[in-house]
């Protein structure tokens, strides 16, 4: 493969892995909260000094937290276009048919994509710095007062968590797939739409397989261990949070309440 798997758990001692996972699901929610707020300048680059903060905490390698970012260069390329062409008719530069680009368009293709990225460059760094048990077991814990009214908060928590492994494991065998299409005449880098599409096509079916087959040999294993979703299971440890767990967290609101306060 081409660079380094991004999302998958990173074993070491840098003050974002030694931080507990509940505060990083909630530090990493209200940082997204913050993304997703962010309309201004200012608020850009607070964000981005956030970014750069944590992945000098982290000591992740850039590949480790960008390296999902150029695999999705054909989506932020579809939705910049999306936003830019078809976001607003007024004051459009010009009109032809429904394509109506405008100023305000950009501004808004420009926010789309800033804060897709920005979202995924966090998720990249909570999966790579958070052990996927610690990761669970962080939202049974947040989503455990639903269960007073019989949401089953732990099988919803093990499902979310189960998803978020498999997404850099399916783009590792994509990958494998698409370079085994290439060695076979497939046209991926085509200028033309049809070939591109056609080239494509092929890597569905075998995608779809390879995460069923998975998706099996994990109900295998965890009934083979005696996994049963409706038990109460007793935790390993139950550390309550530290200093730096509530300092993390506290920056992280606050860091929030700014961007919704630039609204």
């Amino acid at each position: 493969m081409t660079g380094m798997l991004t999302g998958i758990y990173v074993p070491g001692r840098s003050v974002i892995h030694r931080l507990d996972a509940r505060a990083k699901l909630i530090g990493f929610l209200a940082l997204v909260i913050a993304t997703l707020s962010t309309d201004s300048w200012l608020g850009y680059l607070t964000m981005l000094a956030a970014i750069s903060v944590l992945i000098i905490l982290s000591q992740l390698k850039i590949s480790q937290v960008f390296g999902s970012l150029g695999r999705m260069t054909g989506f932020f390329a579809i939705i910049f276009l999306m936003n830019l062409l078809f976001f607003s008719p007024e004051d459009s530069w010009f009109s032809w048919w429904i394509i109506t680009p405008s100023y305000a368009g950009l501004l808004q293709a420009t926010n789309v994509v800033f804060r897709v990225s920005i979202v995924m460059v966090l998720s990249n760094i909570l999966n790579s710095c958070t052990a996927p048990l610690d990761l669970t077991r962080a939202m049974e814990a947040l989503l455990r007062p639903l269960s007073f009214i019989g949401i089953p908060t732990g099988q919803i928590a093990m499902i979310v968590s189960v998803a978020i492994q498999f997404i850099p494991t399916l783009l590792a065998e994509a990958d494998q797939i698409r370079k085994a299409q290439v060695a076979r005449g497939a046209k991926f880098d085509s200028p033309k739409l049809i070939e591109k599409a056609a080239a494509i096509r092929p890597l569905v079916l075998p995608i779809f397989l390879s995460a069923f087959r998975r998706a099996d040999e994990l109900a295998l294993a965890m009934e083979a261990r005696g996994y049963q979703p409706n038990k109460k299971r007793t935790l390993r440890n139950s550390a309550n949070f530290s200093g730096l767990d509530v300092f993390a967290v506290i920056v992280c609101v606050l860091i929030c309440l700014s961007q919704l306060s630039l609204m």
